[in-house]
């Protein structure tokens, strides 16, 4: 039994179909669907039920799923435990934030191919929150301050955010001076979430308000020196407007607290070891 089938197989159970099996795994749909007819030959059995709308997992294949899902896993720790220190070998799918991922993450990626010439570095570039689990990726790098999930996750590095605001902004609706006095003004956000500032020995939390919302830091930060509101960013993000003047910094003496930088994987006791090297590679440059 060839374990490409295997894998191809759980690949398909778990994206619900040859199309998007054959996205992840990079490999033509007729490659998939030959992987798949190769299985259900040896094993005798019909694991798909295919219909012009799609496939779905027969009752046998939902019960091989798992048992194919552990062997590809034990085939995984067993590849590790032998190949010579240091090497690396099979695909890593990494999920990223489309925000600066592309900039800051991205030669990490690449540093990590490098390295390891055997490993595929797969990565996807996304600001939405992706399911690890359910979209097959090994880990995803997240930015912000993590709340609970059942999601294993390790910080990599401090993220530094400040509050901005134009200086045609500020003329015209002048500057907040407490987290009080912010809800007065228009909020450049990503959704409806909570800000958090520093007072001396306390954090507050407020729900700020705006009319206008963007799922990526960039587009909140051109809004910004476009005059709309005040937004939140880290620090990467509007370095270069701060330095030109185009946005000016507010509420100083409210800080927000420092945000982490985190690679997050599914539960597990034992991450896989291209994940390990992956984390501390980017604790190396984030750390």
């Amino acid at each position: 039994m060839d374990i490409e089938d295997l894998r191809t197989f759980v690949e398909v159970a778990d994206a619900g179909g040859v199309s998007p099996a054959a996205r992840r795994l990079g490999v033509s749909k007729s490659i998939v669907s030959r992987r798949l007819f190769r299985l259900e030959a040896e094993l005798g059995v019909q694991l798909l039920a295919r219909t012009t709308r799609g496939s779905a997992l027969t009752e046998a294949g939902v019960t091989f799923r798992d048992h194919a899902a552990r062997v590809c896993a034990e085939i995984d720790v067993a590849r590790e435990t032998i190949l010579p220190a240091g090497d690396l070998r099979g695909r890593l799918r990494i999920a990223a934030p489309l925000t600066f991922g592309p900039t800051l993450l991205a030669p990490v990626f690449a540093e990590l191919a490098r390295r390891h010439p055997l490993l595929h570095v797969h990565a996807s570039y996304n600001d939405r929150f992706v399911d690890i689990v359910g979209d097959g990726f090994d880990c995803a790098v997240r930015v912000g301050y993590l709340g609970d999930s059942n999601l294993m996750a390790r910080r990599v590095g401090p993220i530094h955010g400040a509050l901005v605001a134009s200086p045609d902004y500020v003329r015209e609706h002048g500057a907040p001076e407490t987290p009080d006095e912010l809800l007065t003004h228009q909020a450049l956000m990503q959704g409806t979430e909570t800000w958090q500032f520093i007072d001396g020995e306390k954090t507050i939390s407020i729900h700020p308000q705006g009319r206008f919302k963007a799922d990526n830091g960039t587009a909140l930060a051109v809004a910004a020196v476009a005059g709309i509101g005040i937004a939140w960013l880290p620090h990467c993000l509007v370095e270069d407007h701060l330095a030109s003047g185009a946005l000016v910094p507010v509420m100083t003496h409210y800080p927000p607290p420092t945000a982490g930088l985190f690679v997050v994987r599914p539960p597990g006791q034992h991450p896989a070891r291209k994940v390990r090297v992956l984390t501390e590679l980017l604790i190396e440059h984030f750390g």
